[in-house]
This record gives structure tokens, C-alpha cells and sequence, in this order.
């Protein structure tokens, strides 16, 4: 399997316990070769992005430029006009299927692994 969808919001952590489940999700997925994971953060009730979203994308961005992910989409990206979304497609072609794929959603980020 080369997709690996993760609920981080299903428990309401807090960004700090949520950033340590996604690091530790990232070890496990890697170590299970699989090469893209689809992180369900929430969007937040405030209509403006919740700590969650905002919090776990700067991380994303941070272990990107520490090479410990190749890339991430945001959900409201991801779509097949989307280069990094092409890329992605190349790597794991069953995210083609994915119900989020062209959705706008902003609840969710899709990483790339190395």
C-alpha cells in the first residue's frame, strides 16, 4: 500500500500533541514503505483555519526543508492542475480515486514521502 490516510483530529489534540503523532505516523509509514500520506487535520470552526491546519502546514514546510518529506499538497490544491498534485499522481496512482482529489478541501494535507 503506498497510501496511508491518518485522522489527526479525531482525538481534538493540541498542536504540539498533534505535530508528535504526524512525526511518529511519518516513521511508521516509512518504515511500512508507504510513500504518500493523507493527513485529516480539520479546517477549524472559526472559518479561517484552526490552529490544527495552520500549525500542522508550517511543520509540513519545515520537514520539507529538512528532507524528512518530499512535498505536501494542501487539500484546497489538490487537484489534477496541480503540478505537485501530478507528481503525487506518477508515485501513487490510486490517489487518482481519492474522494478529495479536485474537492477544495481545506481539512486535509497530503504528504509526500521520501
Amino acid at each position: 500500500m503506498s497510501v496511508r490516510t491518518i485522522n489527526i483530529k479525531a482525538d481534538l489534540p493540541s498542536l504540539d500533541e498533534a505535530r508528535r503523532a504526524v512525526i511518529a505516523e511519518i516513521r511508521r509509514a516509512r518504515q511500512d514503505g508507504v510513500r504518500v500520506l493523507k493527513v485529516i487535520h480539520g479546517y477549524g470552526s472559526s472559518g479561517k483555519g484552526g490552529k490544527l491546519c495552520v500549525g500542522l502546514r508550517k511543520s509540513f514546510g519545515l520537514r520539507k526543508k529538512e528532507g524528512v518529506i518530499r512535498d505536501f499538497v494542501a487539500g484546497e490544491d489538490f487537484s489534477i492542475f496541480n503540478n505537485t498534485t501530478l507528481r503525487l499522481l506518477e508515485a501513487a496512482p490510486e490517489l487518482g480515486g481519492d474522494p478529495d482529489l479536485g474537492a477544495v478541501n481545506e481539512g486535509v494535507t497530503v504528504v509526500w514521502l521520501q
